[in-house]
């Protein structure tokens, strides 16, 4: 087993979190993070919100319903052992509208039967209780949603790696996977690497990682920019919690919402809009590569015929903060577009399937000796370590 080498694309947190898991499992076994990057957690995991689902909005039975709840438990165990801050500030899920209502009847049903701890449908009065300036018809309440910091979860699981023998590798981008016999040879960052198994997890670059393994074209990542806008520090007094919209059930994104976070910031958002790049955090970063995909993939053009109007919504809202707002503010009155400043962004790496339906659950292929996690956006990393356990069973023994 002593020279055994498994090797892992993307040190991102759930590509550390199965390379933690191995170490554990195969105290012999090399694991070897590979990432193109000069840093850990330095895309989805460290432009998160923070924010420790509980499991109310997933498909019972889904790889989401069941690893979320496992994950977030998991996760507040790990963070108490390795003195990362957690805090378990709840969630208001609000209804505004009679539409919103009927769906929040549905979301309280299928929270019960992910077994989400402690949730609760409450009435307007509760809600003004929990959050004293917001307002609605009607609520689900988890108090055990948790903010925590995501990038130091990521650290601490590259930290145990290294501690176990393992290593991550910086500015190592992948270029090449090729057969070794039973083995394969891995180009990264200009040097070869010969691993006994390869687990993918390279994020918005899932798919070319993948393609390079001899996997299948589909599902293609689309890139979605999530931009927030930052609540004035004299007005996050007025957020006690995390404030979040009843979700549309036919789109993966939560919708506008404020949070909490970690640091006492509290951030509104986000958007969604479709990026134009993998990394594009900001409209003017526009890669003609990444936009090529985008645009021959028959999916997209699918997806657009049928939800361009909600895009040209999101659009508007991006670039008005006036109408960014609005949305916001049905939940929270007091807090108006001169309330807040233009924030930070992230990009979802959205998976998205060639008849243009938008890929909800997660998804990991398995070919031979090569794992490829090919859509794993919210709850990915609260569900890290569940997903890690779940990876690592489905490889089977690499003793």
């Amino acid at each position: 087993m002593a020279d055994k080498v498994v090797g892992i694309v993307g040190a991102g947190i759930v590509g550390l979190a199965v390379g933690r898991e191995i170490t554990r499992r195969y105290p012999g076994i090399r694991v070897v993070v590979l990432e193109k990057e000069d840093r850990v957690a330095a895309h989805q995991t460290g432009h998160n919100s923070g924010v420790v689902h509980a499991g109310i909005y997933y498909t019972p039975g889904s790889l989401k319903a069941r690893l979320c709840v496992r994950g977030a438990a998991m996760l507040k165990e790990y963070c108490a052992e390795k003195g990362i801050a957690y805090d378990e500030v709840g969630k208001l899920v609000v209804a505004v509208t009679a539409e919103d209502v009927a769906r929040l009847d549905a979301l309280v049903a299928r929270a019960g039967t992910n077994a989400v701890r402690g949730m609760r449908r409450i009435g307007p009065e509760e809600i003004r209780d929990i959050e004293p300036h917001a307002t609605g018809l009607a609520a689900l309440y988890s108090p055990y949603t948790a903010i925590t910091d995501f990038a130091a979860v990521a650290r601490a699981y590259a930290d145990d790696i290294v501690a176990a023998g393992g290593e991550v590798r910086l500015r190592s981008p992948v270029t090449r996977i090729t057969s070794a016999g039973s083995r394969l040879d891995v180009v990264a960052g200009g040097e070869r690497l010969r691993v006994d198994h390869l687990v993918i997890c390279a994020g918005a670059h899932s798919d070319r990682v993948a393609r390079l393994a001899g996997d299948a074209p589909a599902p293609r990542i689309v890139p979605f920019r999530g931009e927030y806008m930052f609540l004035r520090k004299e007005k996050t007094h007025l957020i006690r919690g995390l404030i979040y919209p009843v979700p549309d059930p036919r789109y993966p994104f939560l919708g506008v919402h404020f949070t909490r976070r970690i640091t006492g910031d509290v951030d509104v958002g986000p958007n969604a809009v479709l990026a134009l790049a993998r990394d594009g955090y900001r409209w003017s970063r526009i890669s003609l590569r990444d936009l090529y995909t985008i645009a021959t993939w028959p999916g997209m053009w699918r997806m657009a015929a049928r939800h361009w109007r909600t895009g040209v919504r999101e659009v508007y809202g991006s670039l008005s903060r006036t109408a960014y707002m609005r949305v916001a503010s049905r939940y929270v009155p007091a807090i108006g577009p001169d309330d807040v400043v233009p924030g930070g962004a992230g990009v979802r790496a959205q998976a998205l399937d060639r008849d243009g339906s938008l890929v909800d659950d997660f998804r990991i292929h398995h070919l031979g000796p090569v794992t490829a996690v090919r859509n794993a956006p919210s709850p990915a990393a609260t569900s890290s370590l569940a997903i890690a356990e779940h990876v690592v069973d489905a490889i089977g023994s690499l003793g």
